[in-house]
């Protein structure tokens, strides 16, 4: 994929705004599906439950206004496993409250003809509920799990992250934590006793289903002022909703209507401190090894915005609750689940105002 400029220049102003810049050749190039095709909707696959007192518990979580801590905490993992596989994420798995689960929510509400109010309450829960599959399973951990190769810490310099072979998961507990899109405190707090690091040991993990869709995506909505990704099918449906982190008011995420360019998975990173506006400017121009923990994580969807994407991001707990210099970052998971659902040239519209109300259909 061409590498295009790194900022944007505003009219007459020579104000510069970072943007995220897009992966150097070399990144892993998906192939699109032609913009007509709609894969036949997915069914969740069966999960085995959980053989753990802990995991019973929380799939036995039940509605109620007057929880002990302990009971709150298994009531709001369960509605976020059951959330992320109705495919309004809710970010990390971590059995916390907090806007991202009330975003989620408020869009599972609006999908499915509630009062759409952000609100957990009885009447959501049931109807999240309806999914009685088990939303925890013990997993045993592989030898490919613990192999690595694993990074000691993810540097904050630019320079020295170039030096890195590849920006590798720092340990297998993050891995693991990433793939059942948890929260690695929660992954640990529901693992006391677990050695991560080696194969064969049985641990409780959250089941958050396919990292797919059930329709082909031909709109995506990024709310600004929401800090929200919306993806819509052909007939106007809201399929999914992603928790973002948008830019600042000096690195603003632009406005307007573009479209999916193309998609690189495991892409490498260019920093050109010559149009970017961020970093240490005396490292020089330095590329950027894949591997989740890229400044740009595990996916890039390409806009035919120059220099801008929607993509993957290296700390997922702090998606939705931090500002980026410009771009779209979604979990990992979100951002692989939404590019296996779009085609070149679907519409992806930047909106200043919140909005959770389908589109006219089209």
């Amino acid at each position: 994929m061409p590498v295009a400029k790194v900022a944007l220049l505003l009219g007459a102003s020579a104000l510069f705004l970072a943007a995220c810049s897009e992966p150097a050749p070399g990144g892993r190039e998906a192939a699109l599906p032609a913009p007509d095709v709609h894969p036949a909707p997915l069914t969740i696959p069966a999960v085995a439950p959980s053989s753990s007192p802990v995991g019973q518990a929380i799939d036995k979580a039940e509605w109620g206004t007057q929880l002990t801590p302990d009971q709150m905490r298994a009531l709001l993992i369960r509605t976020q496993v059951l959330l992320s596989r109705a495919h309004f994420s809710p970010g990390v798995i971590d059995g916390a409250d907090g806007d991202n689960l009330k975003d989620a929510v408020l869009h599972y509400e609006t999908a499915n003809g509630l009062p759409a109010d952000g609100k957990l309450d009885q009447q959501v829960f049931e109807r999240l509920a309806a999914d009685s599959g088990p939303v925890m399973t013990d997993y045993v951990i592989t030898e490919a799990d613990v192999k690595g190769p694993f990074v000691e810490k993810i540097p904050t310099d630019y320079k020295e992250m170039a030096a890195l072979d590849r920006l590798a998961y720092t340990s297998p507990a993050e891995l693991l934590a990433e793939k059942f899109h948890m929260d690695e405190a929660l992954l640990k707090a529901l693992n006391p006793d677990a050695d991560f690091g080696v194969a064969g040991t049985r641990i409780l993990v959250a089941a958050p289903g396919p990292e797919t869709l059930p329709a082909a995506v031909t709109l995506v909505q990024v709310d600004k002022a929401k800090r929200q990704v919306r993806a819509y099918a052909q007939d106007g449906r809201l399929i999914a909703s992603y928790p973002a982190t948008i830019g600042s008011s000096d690195m603003p995420t632009p406005a307007g209507e573009w479209a999916v360019n193309a998609v690189a998975l495991d892409p490498t990173w260019n920093y050109d401190p010559s149009k970017l506006n961020f970093g240490d400017k005396s490292a020089g121009k330095l590329t950027i090894k894949p591997g989740p923990n890229n400044p740009v994580g595990a996916v890039w969807i390409d806009l035919t915005k120059d220099t801008y994407g929607i993509h993957g991001a290296p700390e997922p707990r702090l998606v939705g609750k931090t500002a980026s210099h410009g771009c779209v970052r979604l979990t990992n998971w979100d951002a692989r689940q939404l590019a296996s659902a779009v085609s070149k040239g679907t519409k992806v519209v930047f909106m200043e105002a919140p909005q959770a109300t389908a589109p006219a259909k089209t």
